[in-house]
């Protein structure tokens, strides 16, 4: 992904936070709100606190990104900010669950918006 597409600055993650647009998973959860581009753009929250292992953390962002690329060209995710905050650690059998549970919150949020 483009690093147009991503958040990068602390402002940019609490201005999504703070708009308080959210839905919660079991493993995951999605904040979104409107910008004023015309794209989407993604940041991601894997804490070294709840997901210990570097490897496991860069595994679950490539999954979140993969997800997120796959769905942002619909209607309703195009000029949206996005940031996703894992919630607990992912078991390595989870981790297609995890990409299942983001695309559903993700229509989920779009549909309350929308």
């Amino acid at each position: 992904m483009p690093k147009s597409y991503r958040l990068h600055k602390a402002t940019e993650f609490a201005a999504v936070i703070n708009l308080r647009c959210q839905t919660n998973g079991n493993l995951i959860q999605i904040y979104m709100r409107p910008n004023e581009f015309e794209y989407a753009r993604l940041g991601l929250i894997v804490s070294k606190r709840i997901e210990r292992s570097a490897v496991k953390r860069n595994k679950i962002k490539r999954i979140l990104r993969e997800t997120f690329r796959k769905n942002r060209f619909y209607d309703q995710t195009i000029k949206m900010d996005w940031v996703m905050r894992l919630r607990r650690p992912v078991p390595r059998n989870e981790l297609k669950k995890l990409a299942a549970e983001t695309q559903l919150l993700m229509l989920q949020l779009q549909q309350c918006h929308g």
